[in-house]
């Protein structure tokens, strides 16, 4: 093996520093659910407006995937990921310094969009340097973002019960200097182009027997995205606040939060090792189907027990569905375009959680709780279902093949 370019053993060896990477920028994109019921006690408003802050963290991150990924295609990782953690470490400190909601929102705006490194674009960045195990590679890469939101805030738990959310913001800003810059150089090296050309020619083999264009497809994908995205935010963002209301308090919303994300790194474990079988459609089709019956599961759910439960269901039935985008993506479109059309799936699905974030909110205020937000993600996610099987009809990928040094 240490004769090929991809499926290396140095391939292997940068996956796990870009797990590392993503483990730690990625905070920026959980910190702000664990901090909500403060930052709502602090500055009032309706559980709507308490969601705003996550909604344009959501917003900037989705934006930062389709930018920073076009970034990485033309400048490397190396340079992208030490701007993005400056400004990540920008926008916590800015948060620290807000008088109101919505100078907050500002601020996470800013730590969303350069937080979106350690996602779609080092998820596009591994993915040159594996064929056979990409699967498993793009699952690994991408469970540095659920690693995130499951270790983070269990470790920052204390801080924020002794010293407030501000001091939270402050550590996570030292923490993303301290260790991504580090890290960035040891990602210096790039893909040779005979790698390329093998991927340009099994995804151009794909594309045509799908009839959809790469700019077609996209757009496809993008909607399926926000489909399965608005339905997986309900629960995601959610959660701490719905154990807030039933009384259980936040620290075992925290906690449920955790679990559901360490069920979803499982569940990216199991699905990319599918994937390397069966393919990123019929992957993302599997998870789909399973997250929308873990849904109906929280309809009956109202006791602590029976929340831990459902809780660990959705995570370990959801985890693996972002992921099988950037291998379809890799599967049908030019690979020295894939930081930008990973990035631009990857910047849909963020939408859909933001916009299910807010909607789960807004239903709430109109409804006095969460189950129509329930019902509502279940009809998204049915939409999503239709366009798999659909795409699914259509075509049968094919793999490149591995390229030697």
């Amino acid at each position: 093996m240490d004769n090929l370019i991809t499926d290396s053993r140095y391939s292997w060896t940068r996956l796990a520093l870009t797990l590392c990477v993503g483990t730690v920028i990625n905070a920026g994109m959980w910190a702000i659910i664990v901090i909500m019921p403060a930052v709502e006690a602090e500055f009032g408003g309706s559980r709507a407006m308490a969601s705003l802050p996550y909604t344009l963290t959501m917003i900037g991150f989705a934006t930062g995937n389709y930018v920073i990924g076009r970034a990485v295609d033309r400048f490397g990782v190396t340079l992208s990921l030490i701007v993005a953690a400056a400004v990540t470490a920008l926008g916590y400190g800015l948060a620290t310094l807000s008088g109101s909601l919505v100078m907050l929102s500002l601020a996470q705006l800013i730590v969303g969009f350069a937080s979106a490194v350690g996602f779609g674009p080092l998820i596009a960045d591994v993915s040159h340097w594996f064929v056979r195990r990409r699967g498993i590679a793009v699952a690994i890469a991408a469970s540095g973002n659920y690693l995130s939101g499951a270790i983070w805030p269990i470790l920052l738990a204390g801080v924020l019960q002794e010293s407030g959310w501000r001091s939270v913001y402050l550590v996570m800003a030292v923490a993303t200097l301290a260790l991504v810059i580090p890290l960035a150089f040891t990602l210096r090296r790039r893909i040779p182009e005979e790698a390329h050309a093998a991927a340009q020619h099994a995804s151009t083999l794909n594309a045509r027997s799908s009839g959809l264009s790469p700019r077609t497809l996209q757009y496809l994908l993008g909607f399926a995205g926000i489909g399965c995205c608005v339905a997986m935010s309900m629960p995601q963002v959610h959660i701490v606040a719905l154990c807030v209301g039933l009384g259980f308090g936040p620290a075992v919303g925290a906690q449920m939060l955790a679990l559901m994300l360490l069920g979803g790194v499982a569940s990216r474990i199991v699905s990319g090792l599918l994937a390397d079988r069966l393919g990123g459609v019929r992957t993302l089709l599997i998870g789909s189907c399973l997250q929308c019956l873990a849904l109906f599961l929280y309809l009956p759910s109202g006791g602590m027990v029976s929340l831990y439960l459902v809780s660990l269901v959705f995570g370990l039935s959801q985890g693996g569905i972002v992921p099988s985008y950037a291998l379809i993506v890799r599967e049908y479109m030019p690979a020295k375009e894939a930081g930008a059309r990973v990035g631009f799936v990857m910047m849909a699905t963020i939408l859909g959680m933001a916009l299910g974030g807010w909607l789960s909110g807004l239903i709430y205020d109109l409804s006095g709780s969460y189950h129509l937000a329930f019902i509502n993600g279940i009809v998204w996610n049915g939409a999503n279902i239709a366009i798999m099987l659909w795409l699914l009809s259509r075509s049968r990928p094919r793999a490149p093949r591995a390229v030697a040094a």
